[in-house]
């Protein structure tokens, strides 16, 4: 019987990442590992492996199944607080223009402009398409007279692993069903 992960290349099997509570570590980015790195934290007796793929390494004196989900032994404390970077605004804001709406040609824009003493905070920087940033130019919205769709806030960690639930990778194997939440269909 025909099974693609026989024929997959171990570059196409990485690992699903899950803490010791078996929840992903992170859903936006995907908690994923490459095969050799699933490989050496299962020698180190890191991580329990959940799941495996079909396909097989070789070593001299070992034979073993790619690991398709693994589980950390030691549970690691996500950080209540992401790290303010342009993804991360972006994700907050589901990659949206505050401002009108549309999802290209995203930049970021203070809200209350550097000139008028605004500066690179979480609530005070939206995500804004480059034509209504250019629009707003050095004013605040009220000045300008554009309104946002959501006042910036400073999100929590757990925010934005719920707002990455909405925006789901290209690839997602069979093996990981039980362990992500989208309701999209999956790769067999």
């Amino acid at each position: 019987m025909y099974h693609p992960d026989l024929i997959r290349h171990p570059d196409g099997c990485p690992a699903l990442v899950l803490n010791a509570d078996y929840t992903p570590l992170s859903y936006y980015p995907l908690s994923l590992w490459p095969w050799q790195t699933a490989i050496k934290a299962v020698f180190l007796e890191r991580v329990d492996i959940v799941s495996n793929y079909e396909r097989e390494v070789h070593s001299p004196t070992h034979v073993m199944k790619l690991p398709s989900v693994i589980a950390l032994r030691q549970y690691v404390r996500p950080s209540q607080h992401p790290a303010f970077t342009r993804f991360n605004l972006f994700l907050r804001d589901r990659f949206a223009c505050q401002y009108c709406g549309v999802t290209t040609d995203l930049t970021f824009d203070h809200v209350v402009p550097r000139a008028q003493g605004g500066r690179t905070t979480w609530e005070n920087v939206a995500t804004a398409c480059a034509p209504c940033n250019l629009r707003k130019g050095g004013r605040t919205p009220r000045q300008a007279k554009m309104s946002l769709a959501v006042a910036p806030i400073r999100p929590t960690s757990w925010q934005l692993q719920e707002q990455g639930r909405s925006f789901p990778p290209n690839y997602l194997h069979q093996s990981w069903r039980d362990w992500l939440y989208w309701d999209i269909e999956l790769e067999a």
